[in-house]
């Protein structure tokens, strides 16, 4: 089992990073979090690993910290929630969030990452909010974002966007309010698709 990678950055892309270890090139899958960590091309890195074996070959997931890698494999142990699935649930939030959201039963922070539908968001929270429960909340300068537009903008990142993006996007949206997570994202791409 691949532990850990230590090399030069070869190539850094939105959903993966390929790491030079000796000669060799390593194409880990990461989350948008762990990419911020990620330096620039051509120098130094180390980051944890995670190798799933499948059918369709072989796997490699990088991670910044134990915590995130921690969390990545407490996603993919919940029926329905599959590696990029939970690498797209990770680049949405830090983990500390991650964590607050799942013991505090915050089901709605789930079902705005593509793929994710409410009953797996759901099931998230049922096998996995004990797990965290016991846990102190974590300082994060106030309250979790659980207003609409909050929760929309980690969708969108969630999609690939940078935060500034999704923070353009949903401005752009102007002053709607009681639209649901889901509506506001589906309107900001809408938004987006017209002006590109």
């Amino acid at each position: 089992m691949i532990d850990r990678l230590q090399g030069s950055v070869a190539a850094r892309a939105p959903d993966h990073v390929v790491v030079d270890c000796n000669g060799v090139g390593y194409r880990m899958s990461v989350s948008a979090q762990t990419l911020t960590a990620v330096p620039r091309q051509g120098s130094r890195v180390e980051l944890l690993a995670h190798l799933i074996l499948r059918d369709d070959g072989i796997h490699l997931y990088g991670f910044a910290t134990e915590s995130e890698r921690e969390l990545f494999l407490r996603l993919i142990s919940v029926s329905g929630i599959g590696p990029k699935m939970a690498l797209a649930a990770l680049s949405g939030s830090s983990t500390a969030e991650m964590r607050a959201a799942i013991a505090s039963g915050d089901a709605k922070r789930f079902q705005v990452v593509p793929g994710i539908g409410k009953k797996t968001a759901e099931r998230v929270i049922v096998e996995l909010r004990e797990v965290f429960a016991d846990e102190p909340v974590p300082e994060t300068g106030g309250a979790l974002p659980s207003d609409p537009r909050s929760i929309a903008r980690e969708g969108l990142v969630s999609l690939g966007y940078d935060a500034g993006e999704a923070d353009a996007m949903i401005d752009s949206l102007g002053d709607i309010d009681g639209e649901a997570p889901e509506d506001l994202i589906a309107a900001a791409l809408r938004t987006a698709v017209r002006a590109a």
